[in-house]
């Protein structure tokens, strides 16, 4: 009978810059190159050094930590990053991931009330997806609540995979506020899935971004699954460090995550044993 071996998945576990909230970009360089991040996800919003490729590049250079992806300006603090066209956002987020070596740029879908956005959203991403090889990933959103009440704040559709795109990315704290099946989405989301947000939730309303590990939502399976499955994409840690209370318990909870993650990709599978002949 052989041996289990450890399978160890292709996959580059990446620390997105917004982790590190309300410290800055280059903190977020500085905390990857110690703990021993593979890389990075820039999280494009309102510091300045996210949104200057040239900065990026000699923090990259400096901290020797790569920068995997890039994540448009979407949110609603962001809406005039970039430009107020979300085109626009989106062609110069592809020139930052080309110019940084990035392969991926994950994407939000529009807000219902960028109407002619939304409209031609799709055809949209897969006119810009062929034009480059970097991934557009887009992400799997949520309703938004407030008590009883629900409001669809996403167009064409939260739940990315009621749509036709080329990438997809999963997020897990995103998950847990929709109250959906995670492990029924990534199945959904098939071989284009590119891309993992890995965070944890407890269902509540609001977006809470845990350390993996600290919700209900199921981290561990989805890292094994995706190990298995010889997943080759990029898992990045994005989770809410707000309240932390000093810059070492923010760490200390960067490092917790990362190793939830390497010990959750490394899954035991036994090697075929021969069958001795007659």
């Amino acid at each position: 009978m052989a041996e289990p071996v450890v399978r160890i998945p292709d996959a580059k576990v990446a620390l997105s810059t917004a982790s590190v909230y309300p410290e800055s970009t280059a903190t977020a360089f500085e905390i990857a190159a110690r703990l021993g991040y593979d890389g990075v996800e820039v999280m494009v919003w309102t510091d300045p050094v996210s949104q200057d490729v040239e900065a990026l590049r000699r923090l990259s250079d400096y901290h020797q930590v790569p920068i995997l992806a890039v994540h448009a300006p979407c949110l609603l603090i962001t809406q005039r990053v970039w430009s107020t066209d979300p085109w626009v956002k989106l062609w110069r987020a592809q020139a930052a991931a080309e110019r940084l070596g990035a392969s991926t740029v994950v994407v939000h879908p529009p807000f219902r009330w960028q109407r002619q956005y939304a409209k031609d959203f799709v055809t949209g991403i897969w006119r810009m997806a062929d034009e480059t090889d970097v991934r557009f990933a887009v992400e799997n959103m949520y309703p938004w609540r407030y008590k009883d009440r629900e409001m669809l704040a996403y167009a064409p559709e939260w739940d990315v995979t009621k749509d036709d795109y080329r990438h997809f990315t999963v997020d897990l704290s995103h998950t847990a506020t929709a109250r959906t099946d995670a492990l029924a989405m990534i199945d959904r989301m098939g071989d284009r899935l590119g891309h993992v947000h890995l965070a944890d939730g407890k269902g509540s309303a609001k977006d809470e971004h845990l350390v993996p590990g600290r919700g209900t939502q199921p981290c561990a399976e989805l890292l094994e699954r995706l190990a298995l499955t010889g997943f080759d994409g990029h898992v990045v840690i994005e989770v809410n460090t707000r309240r932390a209370m000093s810059a070492a318990e923010r760490e200390a909870d960067l490092a917790e995550a990362l190793a939830f993650t390497r010990l959750h990709l490394a899954s035991a599978a036994t090697r075929p044993s021969r069958v001795p002949r007659p």
